[in-house]
């Protein structure tokens, strides 16, 4: 493709300055326009973009991922683009960019993370890899067709779906921004605010060095509000706006048994398994029901205000159709809807290993066998506080707990040995539902839509929101853009094309509200 496409020409910061303020209407009509009329130079940035690996453990992945953002960015008018860096040249960068608009009184940060879940491509679908973006006339999990990338010209259908890792989760969030963005400039439309741009590399590790990126450029990031494009629009296709966001901290558990694997037949009845007395310990923390039986698991809950549970009452509940789209008889949670549980603090377990199992399945009685859990907290729980919980509960089991390998001496004194190693986490953060900025974000997420925008008080997924609450003080508000089956964490992820094109829509809009 020659150079001259829609990325060329492109109107700079100081052109885009001088352009006219546009009703929503308006907006919307360019915006889609413009889209409709670079659908497939779009599309062949974005495989382009995916295409680049985006995992932590590929560093030049990474790096070269943030450059190619940042190189996008600067195609697009943005200026000021920069990487911002911490102490460590092994920490990801969060590339920055912004837009300075002449007479606006308010500032929004739009954020993205750019780095992607770990991958075991050999779980992929037939005729998929996680970096070389493949198209499909649909979900493939519901009788979609892999097709070829259509040539300039061919109509694309809105349910085709984009697979590749990263292609929800959450290089749509990027893509979505800075196409927003890129979609005002084009059509003539000045934004009503100013805009920076704060694209993360370690959200999936837990953001561990975020707060030290917000602490070393705190003037920079100074803001009225940050926009977070993460995640999923409701299960019943609604945009959504979220207030809010779970906390999240892993706890990995190694229970020990014999020394060097035993043959399962002599020694049977005798020596202890790890993996048996892990069962054991992993069932005493929930009951049939699927809630938290460790002590005070709930006991710190913020309740949700008239007002949340009010706007809990209008979500659409679809959970039968979930679950037989899923495919389970009975849901845990004693009846209570999916959208009240993910106002509840959760534990859940990540995986399990211990020896092999399938045709690799040996008679031993294994070493030790390991877990992980995924604790998730609401308003009120500290991540450290739900993790002492933990440990205390493992000990009321019986076991002894350790931080490191056990000694000799700790082998021979304790029948039921664990080692617990907690991960660094972030705790919950929510944005009140009755903040004048928020009424301002729904309104231009609604311009877009005719159907009700859902409002939910909190996501079911996590976010650093409590780190830029923390470092910043600053309020967020997360509009997500991706489809709810998206396949995020897991083999198979995709982006629906329909859902892409609605989130430059939505961003757009964010960039001109009122």
């Amino acid at each position: 493709m020659k150079k001259r496409h829609l990325l060329s020409g492109l109107l700079p910061v100081v052109a885009v300055m001088l352009l006219a303020a546009a009703p929503p209407a308006t907006v919307l009509r360019k915006v889609r326009q413009y889209r409709q009329q670079h659908e497939h130079e779009l599309l062949a940035e974005y495989s382009r973009l995916l295409a680049i690996p985006n995992v932590a453990a590929d560093t030049a992945g990474m790096h070269r991922t943030a450059a190619t953002i940042a190189a996008m960015m600067r195609q697009r008018g943005i200026a000021d683009v920069q990487l911002l860096k911490a102490a460590s040249p092994a920490v990801p960068p969060a590339v920055y960019g912004e837009v300075r608009v002449p007479g606006a009184t308010r500032t929004i940060v739009f954020y993205a993370h750019y780095d992607g879940q770990p991958v075991n491509p050999s779980q992929w679908a037939a005729g998929l890899s996680p970096f070389q973006p493949v198209l499909a006339s649909g979900s493939l999990a519901k009788g979609g067709a892999l097709l070829p990338m259509p040539a300039p010209g061919t109509p694309l259908n809105s349910d085709w779906r984009l697979y590749a890792r990263g292609s929800s989760d959450d290089k749509a969030g990027v893509m979505a921004i800075i196409s927003g963005y890129q979609a005002l400039a084009q059509s003539g439309i000045r934004p009503t605010v100013n805009l920076k741009f704060f694209f993360e590399g370690e959200e999936e590790a837990g953001s561990p060095h975020l707060a030290e990126l917000l602490a070393r450029h705190r003037a920079l990031l100074q803001s009225d509000l940050w926009i977070i494009c993460d995640g999923p629009v409701h299960q019943s296709g609604r945009k959504q706006v979220v207030f809010g966001a779970h906390g999240d901290v892993n706890v990995a558990l190694t229970v020990y048994g014999p020394r060097r694997p035993l043959h399962s037949g002599h020694y049977g009845n005798w020596a202890p398994n790890p993996a048996m007395a892990l069962a054991r310990l992993l069932g005493s923390m929930k009951d049939s029901t699927g809630r938290v039986t460790i002590a005070g698991f709930y006991d710190d809950v913020v309740p949700l205000t008239a007002t949340e549970q009010a706007a809990l009452r209008r979500i659409p509940i679809i959970d039968d159709d979930i679950r037989r789209e899923l495919g389970f008889a009975r849901p845990d949670g004693q009846g209570q809807s999916l959208v009240e549980l993910l106002n509840q603090p959760s534990l859940n377990i990540n995986g399990m290993r211990s020896a092999n199992v399938g045709p690799q399945a040996a008679n031993v009685i294994p070493t030790t066998a390991e877990a992980v859990l995924d604790l998730r907290l609401v308003l009120g729980n500290d991540y450290q506080r739900q993790i002492q919980k933990v440990v205390r509960h493992i000990e009321h089991q019986g076991f002894f707990v350790t931080h490191a390998e056990p000694t000799d001496a700790e082998r021979a004194q304790y029948p039921r040995l664990v080692r617990v190693v907690p991960a660094t986490g972030y705790n919950a953060q929510r944005t009140p539902m009755d903040s004048p900025l928020a009424g301002r974000v729904v309104q231009a997420v609604q311009s877009t839509v005719t159907e009700p925008v859902v409002l939910l008080p909190t996501s079911g997924g996590s976010l650093p929101l409590y780190v830029f609450k923390q470092e910043l003080g600053t309020t967020t508000l997360t509009v997500p853009v991706a489809n709810y089956d998206n396949n995020q964490h897991a083999e198979n992820e995709n982006i629906r094309l329909g859902n892409l094109w609605d989130g430059i829509e939505t961003m757009a809009a964010l960039m001109t509200m009122k």
